[in-house]
């Protein structure tokens, strides 16, 4: 005999619709096949889940499973208790967050006075996920290996990564989703980008800022210093006499690829000076006559 809808979902028979969908999302999270793949008992609470769910959620229904039980939606040949379900195809959208997949139509179960139409052909469910990219994957494009569980087995596939995506990018996969219905197409993945942050590199759209540490002689007489890019190692660019902590120093298309304009930003050099700690004698001595040899106050237009 078949389980009493409202014990499968844990609710009292005068739950609210907000009780109902609170402790359906709740089961269907807990007893989905990407949780819980493999998991026999799960997958069979999930499929329980779902009819309660389908049949609770509709008014009218709920009415006739009130009032006659299993018998208001049997016939059409049918000897069985409970709605038929053919399991991982209901529209889930509302828990994980797909769109566009439309999944299982129980109305076309339903209807027509407890007989059963033929399904209609429907696009499978669409699935999201999120994955940690490398930063210089993100910059640069590549692929990225990720594993997914549609079809109640765990499978590996390749995303291709545009080169200048960036965190809350989303690529399609087309038809890595749910299995289709009825013949339909399956569903597609969706998957976010959430970019790793790089060692010193930051990224400013499509343009890129590191940090350049210069000694205090290297800013006040000029120098020429090593700077990293993000593909080409090492470049020497030329620091101007007198330059202060914060001064950008432009490096022309070394950047990321700007996605809308397809060409690259620009990689600014921001200058660090970095003053000694411990000074000895002699360096103390001759940073006070230089003091004394300047003895304007940086400040003095400022505040």
């Amino acid at each position: 005999m078949a389980e009493d809808f409202y014990q499968v979902l844990g609710v009292s028979r005068n739950s609210s619709e907000a009780e109902l969908k609170k402790a359906y999302r709740k089961l269907s999270r807990e007893n989905h096949p990407d949780s819980k793949p493999n998991d026999k008992a799960a997958a069979e609470k999930f499929k329980q889940v779902q009819e309660a769910y389908t049949v609770l959620s509709d008014s009218e229904k709920r009415q006739k499973y009130d009032r006659f039980g299993h018998a208001a939606f049997q016939g059409g040949g049918r000897s069985g208790g409970a709605p038929p379900f053919s399991g991982g195809q209901v529209d889930l959208s509302d828990l994980f967050g797909g769109g566009g997949g439309g999944g299982f139509d129980f109305g076309d179960l339903f209807g027509g006075g407890g007989g059963r139409r033929a399904a209609r052909a429907r696009k499978g469910q669409d699935v999201e996920t999120t994955i940690d990219v490398p930063f210089t994957t993100a910059a640069e494009g590549g692929s990225y290996s990720l594993t997914i569980n549609t079809s109640g087995k765990p499978e590996q596939i390749t995303a291709r990564i545009p080169a200048g995506v960036d965190s809350g990018s989303v690529i399609r996969l087309s038809g890595q989703g749910h299995p289709g219905m009825g013949g339909g197409p399956n569903g597609d993945l969706m998957v976010k980008i959430r970019v790793a942050p790089h060692p010193y590199f930051r990224r400013d759209g499509a343009n890129l800022l590191v940090d350049v540490p210069i000694s205090l002689t290297e800013a006040a007489l000029g120098a020429k210093v090593d700077v990293p890019t993000l593909s080409e190692g090492l470049v020497t660019v030329t620091v101007p006499a007198g330059s202060a902590s914060g001064t950008r120093l432009r490096l022309r298309g070394k950047g990321i690829i700007n996605r809308k304009t397809n060409e690259p930003g620009d990689l600014y050099a921001i200058l660090q000076i970095v003053v000694p700690k411990n000074l000895d004698d002699r360096s103390r001595e001759l940073l006070e006559e230089f003091a004394k040899l300047h003895p304007e106050d940086p400040r003095e237009d400022r505040w």
